[in-house]
């Protein structure tokens, strides 16, 4: 038998997903393989589409808060951020000092629980189960302390046009230094059980590794392009917010594998609490909230604003035709382009490294099917 029709013949075609564990959502795809080989992964995209953009478009710019935090649930309260700003961009509206320093505080307490549960969930995909339960002890104690003011544990709709919804006391300053210094403590614990466990290292390092050139022909973002050594981050970058008046650092990787992936979100976490801290110390008094009219006119034309949510770049576009309801709102979200290089990247590869680049996404895909 020749060659070619051996492989021909050992060919076949696996379904990973819909219902896939590592999948993170209602993600398939469609794998070539040639043995544990995998020749060509095509993702298949639209299974929970449930047309975000289109409700946006049809019901007054108030109406869609609640949206924004069913695209990224496991990190709501940037895109809450993002859309407010968009909506005061537009509309010329003012935000007191202090709702802005309590959006950064409550939007960086939202990305560290984020990174956690990625954590968590990454190292379970590998098979590792200990992990997950440190990291969902450490996030229990954030949820506890946004809930104080949100009223929500996870899909958050706090921010409002001109500010928050309430403002934050001194039980939740208090529980938020306390949670800052016991994750601290913990950090030894993370870099025992995962950083330095050769099996993970194993299984991470030299995987899955995405160039510069790669990254940027796909329009990688957040720390999927930092770990590939690129140092852009929206809150650097283009600032927004009260950002330019903190103190943090950009990680970046060297080679763009899983695990300088994985070395930038934890040292991220380090760089949330950092700003944090700055802003607890610096939180200005006033009011929370500025006299918007309860129907918000959006002017003609068009306006952007982008900011930096857990994994990404995330952008709102939006059109104005002069009534409150958009004329056209499209959302650019991060784990879109940060999975369009799978096809290119894991090409060739043993399908347990597949299981492993995935992890080392932090994809949601309700974020992608929105």
């Amino acid at each position: 038998m020749l060659e070619s029709e051996y492989q021909e013949q050992n060919r076949f075609f696996l379904n990973m997903g819909p219902q896939h564990p590592s999948t993170h959502g209602v993600l398939l795809i469609v794998l070539e393989m040639e043995g544990e080989y995998v020749l060509d992964p095509q993702p298949v995209l639209g299974f929970i589409h449930r047309m975000h953009e289109k409700m946006g478009e049809s019901r007054p710019c108030q109406g869609f808060m609640p949206n924004t935090a069913r695209m990224d649930y496991v990190c709501a309260l940037p895109y809450n951020h993002g859309y407010v700003s968009l909506i005061e961009r537009k509309a010329g509206i003012e935000v007191p000092k202090r709702a802005e320093y309590i959006r950064v505080i409550t939007s960086e307490l939202n990305r560290v629980a984020s990174h956690l549960l990625w954590l968590g969930a990454y190292l379970l995909d590998l098979g590792a189960f200990t992990p997950i339960l440190y990291g969902f002890d450490d996030r229990e104690h954030i949820l506890d302390i946004l809930e104080s003011i949100t009223g929500s544990r996870l899909t958050y709709c706090y921010y409002r046009f001109g500010g928050v919804y309430q403002d934050i006391d001194d039980k939740f300053v208090e529980a938020t230094r306390a949670f800052i210094k016991r994750l601290r403590k913990r950090y030894v614990i993370y870099e025992k059980l995962v950083t330095k466990n050769i099996i993970f290292i194993k299984r991470a390092e030299h995987i899955g590794i995405v160039s510069p050139d790669m990254a940027l022909r796909y329009g990688m973002t957040g720390p999927n392009l930092r770990g590939s050594g690129i140092a852009y981050d929206v809150r650097k970058n283009e600032p927004y917010s009260v950002y330019p008046e903190f103190d943090f650092e950009i990680p970046i990787g060297k080679q763009g594998d899983c695990l300088d992936r994985y070395m930038v979100r934890v040292r991220e976490i380090e760089q949330s609490l950092r700003i944090i801290e700055q802003a607890l110390d610096r939180l200005p008094d006033g009011p929370v909230r500025a006299k918007v009219p309860k129907n918000i006119k959006l002017t003609p034309g068009d306006c952007n604003f982008a900011v930096e949510a857990a994994r990404g770049e995330l952008s709102y576009y939006l059109v104005g035709d002069g009534t409150s309801t958009p004329y056209r709102l499209k959302i650019r979200v991060p784990s879109y382009s940060n999975l369009s290089c799978l096809p290119e990247l894991a090409r060739g590869i043993l399908l347990p490294d597949l299981v492993s680049i995935l992890g080392s996404f932090d994809l949601v895909i309700p974020e992608i099917d929105r």
